[in-house]
This record gives structure tokens, sequence and C-alpha cells, in this order.
């Protein structure tokens, strides 16, 4: 399976092993969040609480099937998987991560020829990741091109040069982590046969597990590669898989036993896509936009040598067919994306009274082989543009999708405290400062001033009525999510007001639907109306492999007032710390002046949330 890769037997083992002790990482950080600077930080307190998992429960125990499939993809002997399996579960990871950091960078002994040859293959391929993390940075050409100029041209020619010698040692390590990162994301969508005798359990899930997703995350973080690369490596792997899965369709049509797209199932394609020419190939069907199409553009003179059975004419030509859209599909089947998976969606059977739930696209993303999507969901809105709006300035790589759900109900509670709070009564309580006298908790709900009361009585029934519903569209995405609509892909769910407590619900119930921790990468709820006791949190949590967010402001007394009941009793999300073992709180009050003001700063929110980085944010959102 990995005959093709550039990596040796022990570098494989190394690398192997380094994807156990990420996963296990993960899931532990699941609990006990990973302290600011590094694995060498002092426990954070939550570590206290922590309960030490059952092995059967561990992400990588045979049963889970995230680990042996890699292993075994990596052609690593089967007599050693216990061990990887083992180190992965001890107690005290740090020194083995160093070490076998240290193992997949160094060079295997071989020949001066072999080596030079794996030196060139694997430059290609940090060539090729270059040009396209900078063309979806930047979206043009010249980024592109820029990234892929020797060192000689951009710094002079002196090859005496000690700054140049260190510089080409610094870029052989660079590439050889980007071989590592591109070989193990191979091996974790690879439909891996687990039939033989002994092997361990099947994958339980087909597809990009959001576990894997997270367990790179964090090896990228080790290898200290930004993780924009690692998403340029990811459209790189869809795409060759996606050529794979167009030649298997040209191959039924003529008859033929063998396919590309068998072998990729199989776990046969592995290596550079610069060597495999999977990739380049794929975009000849239109699969990626032209700031992708830059970087194979630019690689036409470097990497035909390494190919001459498509040849330079031939990428030329690919990298011009990568300009347009035409006959563009989804991300390969392999990933279960459908080309309308979300942005079709009917729901077979509605919940409750809801008569809204749709998916809409936002972004530039779509149909160019992105592992992993985005959806969010707002909570507060006065048209259907704030279903939208607020979130189309956010800068990701992510496939983005917006819920649009109940838009009546929830322009009706949104008008109806907007308009209250215009009222002259609720001038002057503000004047007054007996919102926030509510807020600080001094006096209890019985002694409220009658006028506010009065308000708060008057926004009820509209409030009840959304609150009920967002419970509803929780559930149903819940089902969207385990129907595969999205494909199986990572998912990240973004939402704010009631829209988080959409998210929220929706954790809940694949919760109680079962193990469904390997569909949700990344959870943020901001200005949530879920209450702080009585609701399943540490359930919810397990639901969400990566990191999961509480942004909220101790000012927000709308939220305070409309779901008083639980402000008095059980506490706020929305206003409040939610102490649960890995749960990230963010104090946003300094930014927020009003509920409705999360509508204009939640790219600044997410921006300061930094949710492309492993490590949690720990200092509030200021202007």
């Amino acid at each position: 399976m990995a005959t093709s890769s550039t990596l040796g037997q022990t570098q494989r083992y190394a690398a192997g092993a380094l994807l156990a002790l990420a996963l296990r990482q993960a899931q532990t950080h699941q609990t006990v969040l990973l302290g600011s600077h590094g694995l060498d930080d002092e426990p954070h307190p939550d570590a206290a609480t922590a309960v030490e998992p059952d092995a059967r429960d561990l992400w990588t125990h045979e049963s889970r099937g995230l680990l042996r499939p890699v292993l075994r993809f990596l052609e690593i002997d089967p007599k050693a998987w216990v061990g990887v399996e083992k180190t992965a579960a001890s107690s005290d990871p740090k020194h083995h991560i160093g070490a076998f950091l240290r193992k997949v960078i160094e060079d295997e002994d071989d020949d001066d020829k072999a080596r030079s040859e794996r030196s060139d293959q694997e430059l290609a391929l940090a060539k090729a990741v270059d040009a396209m993390a900078m063309g979806l940075e930047c979206g043009v050409v010249g980024c592109a091109a820029e990234a892929l100029k020797p060192a000689e041209s951009r710094h002079g020619s002196n090859s005496d040069d000690p700054a140049l010698a260190a510089a080409s040692t610094t870029r052989t390590k660079d590439s050889r982590k980007m071989a590592v990162l591109y070989m193990l994301l191979s091996a974790c969508v690879a439909d891996v046969n687990m039939a033989e005798e002994g092997m361990g359990s099947p994958r339980v899930t087909k597809g990009y597990d959001a576990r894997h997703r997270v367990a790179l995350r964090l090896l990228a973080t080790w290898l200290d590669v930004t993780w924009n690369k690692m998403e340029a490596v990811e459209i790189m792997v869809a795409c060759s898989a996606m050529a794979a899965a167009k030649e298997e369709e040209q191959s039924r049509e003529s008859s033929s036993p063998n396919s590309r797209w068998e072998n990729w199932k199989r776990g046969g394609i592995i290596g550079a896509a610069a060597l495999t020419g999977g990739t380049l190939m794929a975009i000849s069907g239109g699969l990626a936009a032209p700031a992708i199409a830059a970087g194979f553009t630019a690689l036409v003179p470097t990497l035909h040598t390494l190919l001459p059975i498509i040849g330079a004419s031939g990428f030329a030509a690919i990298a011009t067919a990568a300009g347009h859209t035409a006959g563009s599909v989804a991300v390969a089947a392999s990933f279960g994306a459908a080309g309308a998976g979300l942005t079709g969606t009917k729901m077979a059977t509605r919940i409750g009274n809801v008569k809204e739930f749709e998916f809409k696209t936002i972004g530039q993303n779509h149909n160019q082989g992105r592992l992993a999507v985005g959806i969010f969901i707002s909570g507060f809105a006065f048209s259907e543009d704030d279903y939208s709006k607020p979130w189309e300035g956010w800068k990701t790589n992510l496939e983005r999708y917006i819920l649009q759900w109940e838009s009546k109900h929830v322009i009706g509670v949104s008008t109806a405290i907007q308009d209250w709070l215009a009222s002259r009564l609720a001038i002057e309580l503000m004047r007054e400062g007996a919102m926030q006298t509510v807020l600080s908790g001094i006096i209890s709900a019985f002694a409220w001033p009658a006028t506010l009361v009065s308000a708060a009585d008057f926004i009820d029934s509209k409030w009840s009525v959304a609150i009920d519903r967002s419970d509803k569209a929780g559930k149903m995405l819940a089902e969207v999510l385990l129907n595969g609509l999205q494909g199986s892909r990572p998912v990240t769910l973004v939402g704010f007001s009631l829209g988080a407590r959409v998210v929220f619900k929706c954790l809940q119930e694949l919760a109680q639907l079962g193990n469904n921790v390997g569909i949700v990468e990344r959870a943020v709820l901001i200005g949530a109306p879920v209450s702080v006791q009585g609701e399943m949190w540490e359930p919810a949590r397990k639901m969400v492999a990566g990191r999961f967010v509480n942004v909220y402001s101790t000012n927000d007394w709308i939220l305070g007032i409309t779901f008083r009941a639980s402000l008095f009793t059980q506490g706020l999300a929305g206003i409040q710390d939610v102490h649960v073992p890995g749960v990230e709180n963010v104090d946003v009050t300094e930014l927020v002046v009003g509920h409705s003001s999360y509508l204009s700063l939640l790219e600044k929110i997410l921006d300061h949330l930094e949710l492309n980085t492993y490590y949690p944010v720990f200092h509030p959102c200021t202007e």
C-alpha cells in the first residue's frame, strides 16, 4: 500500500506512532484543556476532575477502527501494532513524541542516488503544497509562482554561502514533513481492507473522521507546519481521489476489471500528488478555482520531469482546465459528498411544527475538493439577510453553509425585543440601571421592577415558541449529519443566540443516539441561551472531537430577561463561564454592548478565536 511512499520502514513506523500519540492526546484534551504554551505546561485545573477512560473507550483501541487501518496502510508489521497502541496509551507521552519526530526526519541508511531521488520527490511535493497554500491565501498566480522559485533566485546564487546551505537543510526537513502529512492523510481516508484474521476491527465510518483531522491538526503543530498547508494537502488528496473515481467510471464503461479507484479504496494510491499525478489529472475536470490552479500552473517546469507520462504539455492543459468550473463535481465518493447534499436537503420528516429548515451556500469554496465543512447558524435576526451576512466576511477554507431555520419566529422575537428596547420605558429602566441589577444577581426574579416583569411577559410568548423550534431544529440538524448529507467530512458548527442553542441541541441529540464522535470537529456557541446546569454538557462535549468554545458577555441582559428562569436557577452559558471539563470560555464583555451587537461582531470574534490553531484562547476579546 505504501510502496510508492518516499518514507522508509522505520519512518513509516514513526509516522504511525505519532498519529497514535496525537489521537490519544486529542482525546485527553476533550476533558483537559491544553495549556497555552505547549506540552510542558503545568497541569490545567480541569485535570483534577478528569476521569481516566476505559481502555476500550480510547480512540487508539483496536475496536475504534481509527488506528489499525492506518498502520496497515503504512505496511507496518502487524506484530508491532500492539506496541504502538500501548505507547499511545502511556501516561507520559512527551519523550515518545520527540523521539518519533526525530525518526521521521532522519534519513535511513541508503545510497546517495536513492537519497537524492527521494529528496527531489519530496521537494516537488513541498513546492506543490507551498504553491497551493499561497494560492488559497491570496488567490493570485504570482503568489504561487513566487513560492516555487528556487532559493538561489530569491537570495542569490553563491553555492558556498553558509546561509544557503542551512536553508537547503531546512527545506529538506520541511519537505519530509509534508511527505509525512500527505501519507498520513491518505492513510486516514483510505478504505483499508481489514478482513484478514487478527487485523482488528474495520473502520466504523468511511471517509474523513473528525478525530483523524483533530489528530492531524495536533501533529502538524508538533511538526511546525501551518494549517493552511495542511488544507492544501487535503485538497490534493481529495482531487487524487476524484481523479481515481473518474477513472473508475470510465473503466466501468469500458468493462475494465481494474481501476485506479479500486486501488485507492484499498489504499493503493499513496505518495506525493506530484508523483502520482492524480491531483493534477483531477483538476482537468474543473475541480478547482483559479487560485488553486495557479499552484499547478507554476509546477509545469518543475514536475514534468518526475512524471514523463504526462509531460509538460499535459500539465499545461490541466492547469488551463482548472481555471473554469464547467463540469465541476463534488468531493469524491470516498468521502461521501454529493454535490447538492446539504443545499438539496428536504427533510423526509418534519419534527414538531418546524416549517423552515434550509441550507444555503456562502463563500467560494464549493466543488473544490474541500475536506471539511462549516455550518453557521444565526438565531437573532431582523431580516433573512441576517442569516448569512454576519458570516460572509470571515476568511476560512471550509466549504461553508448557513442554516436558515424558522425565520418567521426568529425575526418575530428579535423584532419584539428591539421594539421594546426602543421604547421610552426601556430607556428609562436602562438609565436607572435596572438591567445590570438583574444580571448581577442582587435581586431575585420576584423583586424585579413591575415594568420590567411586564416587558418580559410581552416577549415571553414569542420567545418560548422560538426556544421550542430551536430545540427541534437541533434534532433535525443531528438527523442531517447522521445521514451524511454533508459528506463523510468533519464538520465545524458555529451558532449565535438561538442558533447556538440549535448547535447544542444537535450535539445533545447525537450523544443520545449513540457514539457519534467522529462527525463534528469543532463547535462554537456565541451568546447561547442554554442553561449551565440541567443540560447534557458533558455528553455534548464528547461529540466534538476538537475545540468546544463558549463565547459569552456578562452584560448581555437581553438573555437575562428572556431566559430569566434559567438565569437565577441554573445559570446561562451566554452570560457566564461553563465549568465543564474541556469547554473553552471566552469573555467578550468589553466588546459586546448588547445581544444584537453580536450581528456586527461575529467576524471579529471568530478571528479572535483563531479556530485553525490547536490551542485554546485564554484572553478576553476587546476592541
